[in-house]
Parts: C-alpha cells; sequence; structure tokens
C-alpha cells in the first residue's frame, strides 16, 4: 500500500499533476491506518489538496478489498466536486472504471408522485402547475435543476418526503430511487459511496436500531471531510421534529397497516385517543410561542403539560409498537418507517412527562408551523459505539479540526470531545500559501461593542466602517455575517445609499445552492453579503476577491438549547465551549479569502471585542490560531499595505 502511494506520486509530474509535501504525507497517514484498522485526524490546510490526499489511498484500498470507500461531506456543493475530482484522479491514474453515486437527502429530489397530484385544472397558482408539469416531463429530477432558484415552501411540495419505493410506478426514470438502489448495493458492485454527513448518520442509527440500513453494509474505508461540523450534523439528524400534522400522519399510516393485517377495530379507538392528547399538548405549545418566541426560529423552553394522561398516552403507543414489530409483510419498508416514526413518539411523551431526562426539549414555528424538538444532550456516546468502533477506520479531516495546545492530543481536544472520537491523532499539514507576505489582518477599534438593546449604534458604525473597507478593494469583497437580522439591515441600508458607492450589491438567496449569486458577484467584482453556507465551501482564486469582512466574531448563541446544556456540563463555559466554537467557524470564514499561491487579500474584523484595548483574554487565542501574521488596527497601514500589493484595482 505505501509502494504504491510513492510510485503514484511519483507519476504527478508525468501526468500533468503538482506534488504538494501535505497531500503525500496525508495520503500516507491514511494508509497507515487503513493498514493498521485505526481511525485518524487529520487537519490538512487549506491549499494542500485534502481530496486527492484522501481519494489516492481509497482507491487503491478499494481496488485491493474490492469494498466500496464511503466518503461523507457536510454539503452538496462539495459531494458533487469531490465526485469531479474522483473523476480526474482516478482517469489520470488509470482507474478506468471507477463505479461511484452520490447520494443526497430526499429534499433534494422531485416526486413525480407528488407532482402528478398537484395538476388540477383549476389551480389557482399557475406557477406551480407549470413546475409540475417540468417534473412529469422529466425536466426536473432536482432541486438544482432549476436555475433561477425556488423558495424551501414551493419546493416543499415536490419534494421527495415518503417515498413508496417498490410500489410507485415512476420509479424506473426517478433519480432518488436510482440513487438509493445504488447506495445499498452489494460490495462488490460499488467502488465510492459520496454521501452528505446527514446521510451517514441516519444510516448509523438505522444500523444501531437494527432496522434496514441505507447505505452499503461493508466498507472498506469511511472519509468524512469538513469533519469540524460533524457534531452539528449528528445532532440535526438525532434531533427528533413533532408537529400535529406529522403525529396525526404516523397514527393513520399505523392504523392502515395494522388494519389491513390483523382487522383488529380496537385500535380506531386507541389513535383516536392519542390524537386527542396531542391536539392539547400542541394547544399548550401554541401558547408558549404565543408568549414567548420573538421569531420563527427562536427556541424557546416548553413548560410543564398538565391535565394530560401521559402514561396512559406512552402505554397505547407501547402496544401499537409491539403490534408493528411483529407484523409480517411485503411492505417491509414501510412497517419499519411506521415503527420508527411510532418509538420516537414514545421517546417525545416520555421527555413530556419528566421520565426521561436524556433529552433536551424545546419548541420553535419554522415556516410558522408549531413544532416541538427533542434531541439527545451527549451524542459522543452514540458516535463512539456507532461510528468509531474498529469495524471500518475512519478518516476525519478538514482545513479546521485544532485549537492552540502543546500536544497533537491538546490541539485536537475540543473536537475529540464532542465527537467521542477513539484514534490517532495525525501531525497537522499546513497551508502552503503565503500569508506573511500577501495578506493583513485588520481589526477595527471604533467600532462599539455589540449589545442587543443598542444594536442600533452597533450596526450603524459597523455599516460604515464596512463601506470604507469596500471602497478600498473598490468592491470584490464577501461580507459573513453571523446573524440574518443583522444581514438584512446591512442591505436594507446599502440598497437605500446608492450616492455613498459605486459597486454592486449581492446578497444569499433563499436554498441550498449560492452559484448563480456566486456567478453574479464574480462578474460584477462587487459585494456579496451571506451567513451560514457562505462562511465554508466557497472558492473564488484570483482578484475577483480581494477581502473577507467578519461582521461580527460567531459566538454561538448563549441561549441555544444545546449550547446552555453544554455550558452546564463544563467548568469554564466561556474559554471551554463558546471560544473553542467560535474559533472554530472563524477559521472557517477566514479561510475564504487566500485560495491559491498568487491570492492577495485582507481580512477584516469589524468587532472591537478583539481589539488590543478590549483586553479580551480570547484575543491572543484568535491571533495564534489564525494564519495572518501582519495585524493592524491602523486603517492607513491598511491602506499602504493595499497600495503597495497592488490589491486595488486599476481597471
Amino acid at each position: 500500500m505505501v509502494n504504491a502511494i510513492f510510485r503514484i506520486y511519483d507519476r504527478f509530474p508525468r501526468i500533468g499533476l503538482r506534488e504538494r509535501i501535505g497531500q503525500q504525507e496525508m495520503s500516507l497517514d491514511i494508509a497507515d491506518a487503513y493498514v493498521h484498522g485505526h481511525n485518524a485526524m487529520i487537519e490538512a490546510g487549506v491549499g494542500i489538496g485534502k481530496s486527492f490526499g484522501y481519494l489516492i489511498p481509497s482507491l487503491l484500498m478499494n481496488q485491493m478489498s474490492q469494498k466500496p470507500v464511503i466518503i461523507a461531506t457536510s454539503s452538496i456543493q462539495l459531494s458533487e466536486q469531490i465526485h469531479k475530482d474522483l473523476r480526474v484522479i482516478g482517469s489520470r491514474l488509470g482507474f478506468t472504471t471507477v463505479r461511484s453515486v452520490v447520494g443526497k437527502g430526499m429534499g433534494q429530489y422531485a416526486c413525480r408522485s407528488r407532482a402528478a397530484e398537484w395538476i388540477r385544472p383549476d389551480d389557482p397558482n399557475a406557477s406551480l402547475s407549470t413546475l409540475a408539469q417540468r417534473i412529469l416531463d422529466y425536466e426536473i429530477d432536482e432541486r438544482a435543476d432549476i436555475k433561477t432558484g425556488i423558495s424551501d415552501a414551493d419546493w416543499s411540495n415536490f419534494s421527495v418526503n415518503d417515498c413508496k419505493f417498490e410500489r410507485c410506478h415512476h420509479k424506473n426514470a426517478c433519480l432518488f430511487y436510482d440513487m438509493r438502489a445504488k447506495l445499498n448495493a452489494k460490495a462488490h458492485e460499488i467502488d465510492f459511496i459520496i454521501v452528505n454527513q446527514d446521510l451517514l448518520i441516519r444510516d448509523l442509527m438505522k444500523k444501531k436500531e437494527g432496522t434496514k440500513s441505507i447505505i452499503s453494509e461493508q466498507p472498506a474505508l469511511i472519509v468524512i471531510d469538513e469533519a469540524h461540523n460533524l457534531e452539528a450534523k449528528v445532532r440535526d439528524a438525532r434531533t427528533l421534529e413533532f408537529t400535529f400534522r406529522g403525529v396525526c400522519h404516523t397514527l393513520d399510516n399505523t392504523v392502515q397497516l395494522l388494519t389491513k393485517q390483523s382487522g383488529d377495530k380496537s385500535i380506531f379507538s386507541q389513535t383516536k385517543f392519542i390524537k386527542k392528547c396531542i391536539e392539547r399538548i400542541f394547544q399548550q405549545i401554541n401558547a408558549d410561542l404565543l408568549h414567548h418566541a420573538k421569531q420563527d426560529s427562536d427556541r424557546i423552553k416548553v413548560s410543564e403539560i398538565k391535565g394530560i394522561p401521559l402514561n396512559q398516552v406512552s402505554n397505547d403507543l407501547k402496544d401499537l409498537s409491539l403490534r408493528l414489530s411483529i407484523l409480517t409483510s411485503r411492505h417491509e419498508r414501510e412497517i419499519d418507517d411506521a415503527f420508527e416514526a411510532i418509538n420516537a413518539l414514545i421517546t417525545l411523551i416520555r421527555v413530556l412527562a419528566e421520565l426521561e431526562d436524556n433529552y433536551l426539549i424545546w419548541a420553535s414555528s419554522p415556516l410558522g408551523v408549531s413544532t416541538i424538538s427533542i434531541c439527545p444532550k451527549d451524542i459522543s456516546q452514540f458516535l463512539k459505539y456507532a461510528l468509531f468502533n474498529g469495524k471500518a477506520p475512519v478518516i476525519l479531516t478538514s482545513a479546521t479540526l485544532c485549537q492552540g495546545g502543546e500536544t497533537l492530543e491538546e490541539q485536537y481536544s475540543y473536537l475529540t470531545q464532542s465527537l467521542g472520537y477513539k484514534g490517532d491523532f495525525m501531525d497537522r499539514k499546513s497551508s502552503p500559501f503565503d500569508y506573511t507576505n500577501h495578506a493583513m489582518m485588520y481589526i477595527s477599534n471604533n467600532v462599539p461593542y455589540y449589545q442587543h438593546e443598542q444594536r442600533e449604534n452597533y450596526l450603524e458604525a459597523a455599516y460604515n466602517e464596512l463601506v470604507q473597507l469596500c471602497n478600498l478593494t473598490q468592491g470584490r469583497t464577501i461580507v459573513l455575517f453571523s446573524a440574518k437580522e443583522d444581514m438584512k439591515y446591512i442591505h436594507k441600508k446599502l440598497i437605500s445609499s446608492p450616492d455613498e458607492y459605486t459597486w454592486a450589491v449581492h446578497v444569499q438567496k433563499e436554498g441550498s445552492s449560492q452559484d448563480s449569486v456566486i456567478t453574479e458577484f464574480r462578474k460584477s467584482k462587487g459585494v456579496l453579503l451571506g451567513t451560514g453556507v457562505f462562511w465554508e465551501g466557497v472558492n473564488i482564486e484570483g482578484p475577483d476577491l480581494s477581502q473577507v469582512i467578519i461582521f461580527r466574531l460567531p459566538f454561538p448563541v448563549p441561549s441555544d438549547p444545546i449550547y446552555e446544556y453544554k455550558a452546564s456540563v463544563s467548568e469554564n463555559p466561556f474559554m471551554e465551549v463558546f471560544v473553542p466554537d467560535m474559533l472554530l467557524r472563524l477559521r472557517q470564514g477566514t479561510g475564504r479569502l487566500i485560495r491559491s499561491e498568487t491570492d492577495l487579500g485582507i481580512l477584516s474584523i469589524l468587532d472591537s471585542r478583539l481589539s488590543a484595548a478590549a483586553k479580551k483574554s480570547y484575543r491572543q487565542q484568535v491571533l495564534d490560531t489564525l494564519p495572518f501574521k501582519e495585524v493592524t488596527e491602523d486603517f492607513s497601514i491598511l491602506e499602504k499595505f493595499v497600495q503597495q500589493k497592488g490589491i486595488r484595482r486599476t481597471d
């Protein structure tokens, strides 16, 4: 294995590829982990060619073992990029028949069965009827095919959300059905399975519960790219969400499955009683949301549920679960899904009855629908036994896995503890980019500290600083926000003050793909405002991007139930939870700036808590963790740097 990797890298110059030391070391680390059956955690700095670093040993492992390699990423865009990289490196190295599949979640695919139900002659919403027809005419297979974008609410009418699988008469031309079949193919029938982390976690959960798995049972290797996101993805996947409509749907499905088999009519009165109790629970939740939620995304505490016989509801649900567990039918997948949904409902009732204390619970109203969510307090135990159990070596990699510390164990410790990781720590592969001569970091010291009650003072001062900075580079700037409300405020202010600047303004679009807005930004060389997905995965090389502005340090929200819990079990919550989490996100955001050996640029932070005068305990930690060696709080020094390096546009 090791010799084969050396031979491949020796051939790099002959096949038009550039050798990078960090990349070769990464490949050898992965080979070593595979040979010894160990897990490995590897920080791979921006620019070392991380995906080739793990694809090269993966191709060899697949060839030797005849077992598939699973690669899990944190976004659809990254999954598709890795698929392209696999094609490129595979063909250049002579692996001509690599069979691969990109697996995405149900919500990304169009459902022809649902589209057919939508079309009605009297439909007042003509645009949605047209979309339904395009799906039926095979113009649209997945959300990404709609180049103009589509809102989450509109797309939710047509995405796959309750697949009939084998019983659907559209299955032969369905991209979702074909993808799921390939994911679960026999070991020798597929070589690479590229999925998002959500799908991998869902598969681990199914295997743990003993229900039908989604992904092939026997991988040679599991690579988790962008592994800094894994904790959040596991929490999202293990968060169970309940709406009144959804619970009723689960109960109706269960009744249908059971009465088909047994004909027992007593189930009807049983489920009617459960529905009545669930309705009363949601009436209390609606009252809580009305009193305490300021906006749809707010997560609020659930008050004590009174006057509802929760024990009786739990017993009746357990009876339904037992009946499903002994059911035999050709609709095995539907029985599994119903069994899973009823057991989730039992857990919710036990949490509400305070019989189960291993869960966090909150209420919210996404898209205006009252929702109760529960999530396990500790996800590290789940990963320890479901992922890091030694059945297949697991590689965790990202450009941002480490914090400060003397030893590798200390540097990787925050994620190790969060994930319950067991395995080896590999030397960090530093970025080959010249941050010393090519980049400067500017920290604003004249914007007031952010305080919610005086939010407008901060936003007005930050706006003025932002315009001055964007004028300095004549646009070509991405502004990263940690709060959507801040982004909306600045966008509105920019649109209403066009005399203050000459560059075009772009803002993040709703939905998962941002390709179109990035294309517009590159064309105009303007200013792009973004949050969420823009903190990572955006790769703009060259002079189209010369500045990244961090609007506010990306600390997590203290009142979020997950961070509230993590803080409650920590000795020093701020330094052990909030600062490490902020640093991981900050490193991701700043990583958008320098993307090649020749890139030049400035990183500006409009948060004066980081200034020297603020004397915050974490300032030095931030400076040590980020790669920028030239740091200033003096705008005139920044101006000189921009002029000396020719960052200002001359055309």
